[in-house]
C-alpha cells in the first residue's frame, strides 16, 4: 500500500476488513496475509494490508468498483477505497523461476499452497478478521515467538527461486533482531555470489531498507558475515583491515569505525545513511605512512568513489549529488572556526547542511570524541536564524562573462568570494559590488 506512513492503521484495518467481507459474501476465502499478520503477531504497528483469496483477478474486479490490474499474470489487483489501496491476491503456486526474480508461470489453488511458496515463515501466516483466527501452515507463529528467521520448506529452493531474498532475510533479521536459522543461513551464505542476478534498482532498495531502519549497524555486520558485503558493497568490504592514527581513532580500523557509525544511527534518512556507509571509502586507496598514517585527500578521493558506487546501484541523481556532497565535505568541519563569515554563512546555508553537521557529530563520538566544531556550530546555526544565508547574488557569472572571463576554477572563485564579501556586509549594493570586481580583475591582470 502507497504512502502508508500518513495512514491511519486503525481506519486501514477497517477498510481492509470491509474488502475481506465483500469476498465472503461472494463464496470466497479471503484473509490478511504476510507482513501484516506477522507485525499483528508482533504487536507492532502495521503499516500495510495485503489480501490473499480464492477469488479470481477477474471476479476481484467485478466485485469492486475502483482497481488497478498491476500483476494479473501472478494473480494481483490493486483495490482502491477512499483513500487506501490494498493488494488482493489471488492464492497460487509457482512454476519453476528463469530470472531469479519471478516464476516463469503462475496457477490459482488453496491457501496451504500460497503459504508454502511465500519467503520465511514469519512471512507466511494469514488471518481471519472476520472470525479473529490465525491461519499456519508453516509455522511461522512459533518461529516468531522463537525469534527465527527460517526459510519455509528447502532453503536452497527459496533461494534459488528469488535471490532477492538473500537480502531480505538479512533486512527482517536486523529490523527484528532475530537469528536466521541455521540452513536458512548455510544456504544464504552459499548463494551470495548470485546476488548479482537480481537488478541494481532492487538490490539498492532492500540496502536502503536496510540501512534506513532501527538497525543499520546490525544490517552492515550480517551483509559482512553472510558475504553479501563483498558483493553488493565491496568498497566497504575493503575498509576492513585498514588501520589508523590511535591518537584519532583508538576505536580501531576503519571499517570497525564505519560499523559504529551506523550502529549510532536509528532509522535515519537516505543521505545520512549512506553518507555514514561510504563517507570513508576512499582511505584504503590514499593510506600513507609517514610521521603518522594519514590519509590526504580521502574525501576527495572517497566522494568520487561514492558516486560511481551511487551510479552502480541506480540511485536518483538527486540522492547522488547530496550524499556526494556530504561525504567531499565530512573533513571541512574541522576548519569551521577559522573560515571567514562569509563562507561560514554559505557552510550553515547548504541544504545538506544538517546531515554533514550529524555526520560529523557521528564521525567524532566514534572516533577521538571531540565535538567543539560540532557546538561551534551549533550556537552559530542559532546566531544566524534570522540572517538571511541565501541573498541574491549582487555578482553573477554574467557580469564576469560580460567582462571577458571564461567559466573555470578561478570564475567560481572569484564568485564565491563575492558572495563571502556580500554575506559579511562589504557591500552595500550591487553598484559597490561591481566596482570591487572592476578593481579586482585589475589587480589581477599587473
Amino acid at each position: 500500500m502507497a504512502d502508508h506512513e500518513e495512514k491511519n492503521p486503525e481506519q486501514m484495518t477497517i477498510a481492509a476488513r470491509r474488502i475481506i467481507e465483500r469476498l465472503v459474501q461472494d463464496g470466497h476465502e479471503a484473509y490478511f496475509v504476510g507482513g501484516c499478520v506477522r507485525d499483528m503477531v508482533m504487536r507492532r504497528t502495521l503499516v500495510d494490508i495485503d489480501i490473499a483469496t480464492s477469488a479470481t483477478p477477474d471476479r476481484i474486479m467485478q466485485l469492486f468498483a475502483r482497481t488497478v490490474p498491476v500483476g494479473v499474470q501472478f494473480g494481483v489487483v490493486l483495490v482502491l477505497t477512499g483513500e487506501y489501496a490494498f493488494e488482493v491476491a489471488t492464492f497460487r503456486s509457482d512454476g519453476e523461476y528463469h530470472d531469479g526474480r519471478h516464476p516463469a508461470t503462475v496457477h490459482f489453488s488453496s491457501p496451504e499452497q500460497d503459504a508454502r511458496r511465500r519467503d520465511f515463515t514469519v512471512n507466511g501466516l494469514f488471518y481471519d478478521p472476520l472470525t479473529d483466527r490465525l491461519v499456519d501452515f508453516v509455522g511461522g507463529q512459533v518461529d516468531i515467538n522463537k525469534k527465527i528467521i527460517r526459510a519455509i520448506g528447502d532453503p536452497h529452493a527459496r533461494f534459488t527461486e528469488d535471490k532477492l531474498r538473500l537480502l531480505r532475510a538479512l533486512r527482517f533479521a536486523a529490523r527484528f533482531d532475530f537469528a536466521i536459522e541455521k540452513n536458512t543461513w548455510q544456504a544464504l551464505c552459499e548463494q551470495a555470489p548470485h546476488i548479482h542476478e537480481v537488478s541494481a534498482e532492487r538490490v539498492r532498495d532492500e540496502l536502503i531498507k536496510m540501512f534506513t531502519d532501527r538497525a543499520p549497524g546490525r544490517s552492515l555486520e550480517l551483509l559482512d558475515a553472510s558475504g553479501l558485503l563483498e558483493e553488493v558493497l565491496p568498497e566497504v568490504a575493503a575498509l576492513k583491515g585498514v588501520e589508523q592514527p590511535p591518537e584519532f581513532h583508538p576505536e580501531g580500523d576503519v571499517f570497525v569505525h564505519t560499523h559504529l557509525m551506523m550502529q549510532l544511527l536509528e532509522r535515519p534518512d537516505c543521505h545520512l545513511a549512506f553518507a555514514a556507509l561510504l563517507h570513508d571509502v576512499g582511505k584504503p586507496s590514499t593510506m600513507k605512512v609517514a610521521d603518522r598514517i594519514r590519509f590526504s585527500c580521502h574525501d576527495v578521493v572517497g566522494a568520487k568513489m561514492a558516486e560511481k558506487i551511487l551510479r552502480r546501484l541506480r540511485f536518483p541523481n538527486k540522492d547522488i549529488d547530496a550524499i556526494v556532497q556530504c561525504v567531499r565535505n565530512h573533513m571541512n568541519v574541522m576548519h569551521v572556526m577559522k573560515m571567514r563569515e562569509g563562507k561560514l554563512k554559505r557552510f550553515i546555508a547548504s541544504e545538506t547542511f544538517e546531515t554533514e553537521l550529524e555526520l560529523h557529530r557521528i564521525d567524532c563520538a566514534t572516533s577521538h570524541g571531540m565535538l567543539d566544531n560540532y557546538h561551534f556550530l551549533k550556537e552559530k546555526q542559532q546566531a544566524f536564524a534570522h540572517v538571511v544565508l541565501k541573498p541574491k547574488p549582487f555578482i553573477t557569472g554574467y557580469d564576469l562573462i560580460d567582462r571577458g572571463l571564461k567559466p573555470g576554477p578561478s570564475f567560481r572563485d572569484i564568485l564565491e568570494e563575492a558572495l563571502d564579501l556580500q554575506l559579511e556586509g562589504t557591500f552595500a549594493d550591487r553598484d559597490a559590488a561591481l566596482r570591487w570586481l572592476d578593481e579586482k580583475l585589475k589587480e589581477n591582470k599587473k
